[in-house]
């Protein structure tokens, strides 16, 4: 989504679905960013589902499932992701 602009507070909430699949992910629950710039660089997921656990995604320290904001195709009702972004 290097074109538009996106607010956190706007996608908090927001169910997490795969654009190849439909399949569900979990819940946008928190997002990383760079406090200088403002640049998201992860969304944090919560109640992920089995199917994003088995694609092996990064974690945090604290074992969170991290998804790069890269992976995010657009931001709406769902937060649509790339699931090749994720592997």
């Amino acid at each position: 989504m290097p074109e538009s602009r996106v607010r956190a507070a706007d996608i908090i909430g927001k169910e997490i679905i795969s654009e190849e699949t439909g399949r569900k992910f979990g819940i946008v629950d928190n997002i990383e960013f760079v406090a200088e710039s403002g640049e998201m660089l992860n969304i944090v997921v919560a109640n992920p589902t089995r199917y994003l656990k088995e694609l092996n995604p990064k974690t945090d320290e604290q074992g969170r499932i991290l998804i790069p904001f890269t992976a995010v195709k657009s931001v709406g009702d769902f937060v649509i992701i790339t699931e090749s972004e994720l592997v």
